[in-house]
Formats: structure tokens, C-alpha cells, sequence
């Protein structure tokens, strides 16, 4: 694998190959748990990713075979008062959505235990594979909390709002098969390496289409759920926008001229 030269975090390692860069939580020995460090890190990495010219995609996973992410660090959680408290679920909230916002496509591949945060997390991504060891689930009325990092929200905008609720009054574990037939996750794969492999091509796929398009795409089917406007008066808007781009042109050229486009990203 090509590895630029990337900045270096204490919780993650990002690796880049033909424009689609992996960024891995990188705590094994914790099962990849989130703590405060984990969330500095993934903002300060999206930020480089989000501005970076020769990323173009990203995938999302955990480091090992066990976990994605097993979940919040408890210890870190059993000393939250109500304000504390608060700043902690807004400061997670802005990080994922980051991620549900980044102008590139995010593909979450879900390893083992996605738990609490960990779940919360893979649903801030575009879209989410699952290996065949995969758990999902949102635990947290178990501690006498709900989840605070937009679980609550983007939970049964892909499930339906009966089963949300289900999942996170029951706070029980849901595997693989489950999820994907639910909609939690997008499709199932076997190993991790299988997963990774799937998330390449699909990335790949997606990548040899206008970036500005895919860019736009994003922005237009998140502006359905912001609650600021209209989700067909934003993608009118967005379409209009992309009839004013160079890639624009060249892909219709190269539709009516029957070659293959080329495009820019301008």
C-alpha cells in the first residue's frame, strides 16, 4: 500500500492508496473504546481529510478483529455531572457530524463490537459494511444514560422510529444479518479483509464520477434531515450549482460524444 506522508495521531493511523484513505482507531488493547483523546483525534483527522486534494474517500474501521469500537469509556463516563455532561454530548455530536458532513464519501467497516458510541459512530458515516462478526447495539439506558452522540437521531431515520426505539429501550446487541436487514448497515461481508476489499471497490466505483457531484450528492441528502430548509429546495439549489461546473460539461460531452469522461473536479 502507497502510504503519503500523513499526520501522525495517538488514537488513529491514516494510510492513503489511489485516493481513498483508511483511517483505523488504533486502541486495541481497549477494544478501540472512545475517550475524549479518540474524538480530538478524529476531528483533527477529518479536518486533514476533508481539506486534502488527493483524498478523494475514506473508509472508517478499528484496529484488531474483536471491536470497531466497544463503546465509551465508562471510567471517563461515571464522572460526568449535567454540565459536564451536556458539553460531553455536544463536543460528540460536532465530531460525527463532521464526519455525516465530509464532502467525501465515508464507508465505515464494521468489525466486531460496535457498542454505544461505536455504533454511534458507524451511523455518522455515508455507509456501513459489516463483517460477519459484527455487533451493534446502543446500551447505554443499561448505565441510566441514552446516547448522546446523535444515536437518537440517525438511528431511525434508517430503521423506522419503532425499532429505534426498540433497539434503545431494550439496549440489546444486534448482529450482522440483523442489521443489515433492518437497514442499520448497508451490506454484510465475511472477514475484515473481505470487508475492506468490498469497501475499496465500492469507493472505486464511486470514484470515477464527478467529485463535485458526489460532493454535492452528500450535501443534498443530509439537507433532508438538518430541519434548516426544504430537502427538494436544497437539491434544486445543489443541481443548479453542478449545471455551472466544468465537470458538468464534460460529462455530458462525453455521454453525447460516447467516450469515457474526464473529469476535474472544478
Amino acid at each position: 500500500m502507497t502510504i503519503s506522508a500523513l499526520p501522525e495521531f495517538e488514537t488513529l493511523l491514516l494510510e492513503t492508496d489511489q485516493h481513498i484513505c483508511t483511517c483505523t482507531i488504533n486502541r486495541p488493547d481497549k477494544l478501540n473504546a472512545l475517550n475524549g483523546r479518540v474524538l480530538e483525534d478524529l476531528e483533527k483527522a477529518f479536518t486533514y481529510i476533508n481539506e486534502a486534494d488527493d483524498i478523494r474517500a475514506v473508509i472508517l474501521t478499528g484496529a484488531g478483529t474483536k471491536a470497531f469500537v466497544a463503546g465509551a469509556d465508562i471510567k471517563e463516563l461515571s464522572a460526568l455531572n449535567p454540565e459536564t455532561g451536556k458539553k460531553l454530548s455536544a463536543n460528540g455530536q460536532r465530531v460525527f457530524s463532521m464526519i455525516e458532513d465530509s464532502s467525501k464519501p465515508v464507508v465505515a467497516v464494521v468489525n466486531g463490537y460496535a457498542l454505544g458510541g461505536g455504533t454511534e459512530l458507524a451511523l455518522s458515516c455515508h455507509i456501513r459494511i459489516a463483517t460477519e462478526n459484527a455487533v451493534f447495539g446502543l446500551p447505554e439506558v443499561s448505565l441510566g444514560l441514552i446516547p448522546g452522540y446523535g444515536g437518537t437521531q440517525r438511528l431511525p431515520r434508517l430503521v423506522g422510529k419503532g425499532k429505534a426505539l426498540e433497539m434503545i429501550l431494550s439496549g440489546r446487541m444486534v448482529k450482522a444479518r440483523e442489521a443489515v436487514d433492518s437497514g442499520m448497515a448497508n451490506t454484510f461481508s465475511g472477514s475484515k479483509e473481505d470487508a475492506l476489499k468490498q469497501a475499496r471497490e465500492m469507493l472505486g466505483g464511486m470514484l470515477k464520477h464527478g467529485p463535485v457531484a458526489l460532493q454535492k450528492a452528500i450535501q443534498a441528502v443530509n439537507a433532508s434531515d438538518d430541519g434548516k430548509t426544504s430537502g427538494l429546495e436544497a437539491e434544486a439549489g445543489l443541481f443548479g450549482e453542478l449545471c455551472g461546473t466544468g465537470d458538468f460539461k464534460e460529462g455530458t460531452s462525453a455521454f453525447l460524444e460516447k467516450r469515457k469522461p474526464s473529469f476535474s473536479g472544478n
